[in-house]
């Protein structure tokens, strides 16, 4: 793919497929649940069972597959960081400190990460970043909220002469890597425990919904960065929408945001980094300059005519798909959904996903700044 453009990018529109699915019987028009929003802009979740019981929804289309399971061993970790809360049979990180994270940590979540990876990469013509780091000049670059460590990998591998630290509050890194990377346990909304100037470069990706302050995330990404280095920052937008109206707004896919926005306001966090548009004026609050950024719409599907969008929209699909309850569980259960109420949320979703009438996709955007030199 080519290098992304300084200018936003968009999905092409598409018709809808010219081939009709099997229409159903009509129903009565007495029958058809009145949905039930909230002052938030959420509807309830016996909204979705409701609307289950009238259009027959299987369980299929949203149970989850098997329980996913996560196993670790280092000597140089005590076994009190391989305890995890657990909701409904998944697991999280355990609450040390004030740490807390809203996506299940186990292995069904860990390879769905794997997969968001591609999406990213691909979403950026294929690049690990696009800040404009003096490759011959890099010693050090840290990735903060590392998760299964992939990114960090993929960048020690192509910067061997690089020394690579990425940092997570979970352990659910490979043990055996490169020469040139590290994992170390960090929780990023404490104060960093990082050399003051020690890093050429900063990665810091998908943290929406796990930092509760960012102008002070943004000030210690700052104090660690190098005089000359710079700070890149990847950060999605939590609203799933459409350009064509085939997405909406009570729909489960139009819900997701908004599910998402509210429950995240219940643990003290947020999920508008991008409406907001934190990553930028967090930046320049901290002191960067020669602030840029680069945005996308994420399609979810196939439905783009344009091949490359289409590959990026099918690889959205598949990462979607493959754990939604990872996904939503944790947030649900803050807006006291209980576990059968969220499974029949996550069947309309999934089954919105693949019915392919829906030409929905997200906005990302990411912003890299530069630490003057002193």
């Amino acid at each position: 793919m080519s290098t992304p453009p300084a200018t936003t990018t968009s999905p092409k529109s598409s018709k809808s497929p010219t081939k009709s699915p099997t229409k159903s019987p009509a129903k009565s028009p007495s029958r058809t649940p009145e949905p039930n929003v909230g002052d938030n802009g959420v509807l309830s979740a016996a909204h979705w069972k409701q609307l289950a019981e009238e259009e027959d929804l299987n369980d299929d289309d949203g149970n989850s597959l098997s329980d996913g399971s996560f196993s670790a061993s280092t000597d140089s970790m005590t076994s009190s960081i391989f305890e995890y809360r657990k909701l409904h049979g998944r697991t999280y990180h355990r609450e040390i400190g004030n740490a807390q994270y809203w996506a299940s940590n186990d292995e069904r979540q860990s390879e769905t990460l794997d997969m968001n990876h591609h999406c990213l990469t691909l979403g950026l013509g294929g690049k690990l970043y696009l800040a404009p780091i003096d490759k011959d000049k890099i010693t050090k670059a840290i990735d903060i909220g590392t998760g299964t460590g992939i990114w960090a990998l993929d960048f020690a591998d192509e910067h061997p002469n690089v020394e690579v630290i990425g940092t997570d509050i979970s352990p659910i890194q490979p043990a055996w890597v490169s020469p040139n990377l590290k994992f170390e346990i960090e929780d990023c909304t404490q104060e960093w425990t990082f050399a003051p100037n020690s890093a050429d470069y900063v990665h810091l990706r998908w943290l929406a919904g796990s930092i509760p302050d960012w102008y002070q995330f943004f000030r210690e990404a700052y104090k660690t960065c190098k005089p000359g280095g710079w700070v890149e920052s990847f950060e999605p937008s939590a609203i799933i929408t459409s350009d064509n109206d085939t997405v909406k707004e009570t729909s489960a896919l139009g819900q997701w945001g908004k599910l998402f926005i509210e429950g995240a306001k219940k643990f003290g966090m947020s999920f508008s980094v991008y409406e907001e548009e934190l990553q930028r004026k967090a930046m320049e609050a901290a002191g960067f300059i020669d602030i840029q950024q680069y945005e996308y719409k994420a399609p979810l599907g196939d439905w783009p005519k344009d091949p490359e969008l289409k590959e990026l929209g099918e690889f959205g699909r598949h990462v979607f798909l493959s754990d939604t309850e990872g996904l939503v569980l944790f947030v649900a259960n803050t807006m006291g959904w209980s576990e059968a109420e969220i499974h029949v949320y996550i069947a309309h979703a999934r089954r919105e996903i693949n019915s392919g009438k829906h030409h929905a996709y997200f906005k990302q955007r990411v912003v890299w700044g530069r630490k003057p030199e002193e």
